[in-house]
């Protein structure tokens, strides 16, 4: 069988395995969220994958290959860069699925469908293309000597940090949910329905992270695919345990949400750097992302006065921008010759590559203002015209019934209290 075929394979094998993760997002969500609105978080990570695949068909991946791409038209029908077009729209899908659980729970479905194009179109492609698409962020090295430019292997910036900003942008503008915080500013804790269904969904992310983090491997002949299978396992242990340790030392118990919330942190944070470090510098990222989630978790919430039920921004938007950093500390040299027309491989600070290091914050500030300033304008200017919060009648009753037309548990009695 020749590389070319084999090539195909694994882009194919990959990207079903990052589809398969939407299953995962959708028990997440679901199971960290009210009963009474599981059919409504159940239909927003469903039908975000439909509203993102058809939005980066007609836009976004012309924008960001910058090519004559738009509706896979013309010379975008050559077979190459189809496939590029699959491996490309399965990882635009977890970015836009990100900011569905940060807004949960009180979300107008009419103003989510019109987010989702807009991030499948505009925001994840512009951003991608500055960095996986050869643009002016992935040229600071080669201009300006800042290493091999801004490095991002399999999305810590590009799809999470794109994802977990957005949600933070368009959470502040949605306002927390009813009985969140007592007239003194101190949060109420709002659990959860189904824990069982979030740890499961947890364990799915995991399974199919594997695919999202590999998939790239093949383009330089898969050199790189075992060590970054094993660092994908090593950071996800790592900061689960971490996380495990924090919680249980800090508040006398280890709780399992916050656990799962920091593996899915130490997944987050190596994929940036899965090919760059060695299985001790995956470690100790994981170790990091995992602390860093649950204490960010917290913050986000005391500090921030935001609410985000299912610890989206910390997940994503918080460990991402750490898994960018971790990339400028650790990588250790043994991978990236040639990487954005830099020769030499990519070094981190603690190997001797300051200029790699600066490289990463840029793309960090980089991510965190565009996104930020574009969604929460496009957040705000959007709720002018459909708004985007429930009204308080429907929040207080359930989202199911009165935007998707379901009810998640009709043979079951919800009690709905005034929180």
């Amino acid at each position: 069988m020749n590389s070319s075929i084999l090539s195909v394979m694994w882009t194919l094998i990959c990207a079903f395995l990052v589809i398969f993760m939407q299953a995962g997002f959708a028990m997440m969500e679901t199971g960290f969220t009210r009963a009474k609105n599981a059919g409504h978080t159940m239909a927003m990570t469903m039908m975000v994958f439909v509203i993102a695949v058809l939005g980066y068909w007609s836009i976004g991946y012309g924008l960001q290959t910058g090519s004559p791409g738009f509706f896979l038209s013309g010379a975008a029908s050559d077979a190459s860069i189809i496939m590029l077009f699959l491996s490309q729209v399965v990882y635009l899908n977890i970015a836009a699925t990100i900011p569905t659980g940060a807004m949960a729970e009180r979300w107008t479905f009419k103003s989510f469908v019109v987010y989702g194009f807009f991030m499948a179109m505009f925001v994840y492609p512009l951003y991608a293309r500055w960095v996986w698409g050869g643009g002016w962020l992935a040229q600071l090295g080669a201009r300006f000597g800042l290493g091999h430019g801004v490095v991002d292997f399999a999305g810590s910036s590009i799809v999470h940090m794109v994802g977990g900003v957005a949600g933070l942008a368009g959470a502040i503008v949605l306002g927390p949910r009813m009985g969140k915080y007592r007239a003194n500013g101190t949060p109420t804790a709002i659990p959860g329905h189904h824990i069982p269904m979030a740890v499961a969904g947890c364990l799915i992310l995991f399974f199919g992270w594997f695919g999202f983090n590999a998939g790239p491997a093949m383009a330089d002949g898969g050199t790189a695919l075992g060590i970054i299978v094993v660092n994908t396992m090593l950071a996800g242990a790592a900061a689960a345990a971490s996380a495990l340790c924090y919680v249980w030392f800090v508040y006398g118990k280890p709780d399992l949400s916050l656990i799962a919330n920091g593996l899915l942190g130490g997944l987050v944070a190596i994929s940036a750097s899965c090919a760059f470090v060695s299985p001790a510098g995956a470690m100790m990222i994981g170790l990091v992302a995992g602390v860093l989630c649950c204490a960010s978790v917290f913050f986000v919430e005391r500090k921030l006065k935001v609410d985000d039920p299912v610890g989206a921004v910390s997940v994503h938007g918080v460990c991402g921008a750490w898994g960018m950093v971790a990339l400028g500390l650790f990588s250790d040299g043994a991978y990236g010759d040639g990487l954005n027309n830099v020769s030499g491989t990519v070094r981190g600070l603690f190997y001797g590559g300051g200029p790699q290091f600066l490289a990463q914050i840029i793309g960090v500030i980089v991510n965190v203002v565009l996104v930020f300033i574009v969604m929460y304008a496009f957040f705000k200017i959007l709720d002018r015209i459909i708004p985007l919060r429930v009204s308080e009648e429907v929040e207080f009753e359930g989202l199911d019934q009165s935007e998707v037309a379901v009810t998640a548990y009709p043979d079951f009695s919800i009690t709905k209290t005034r929180r």
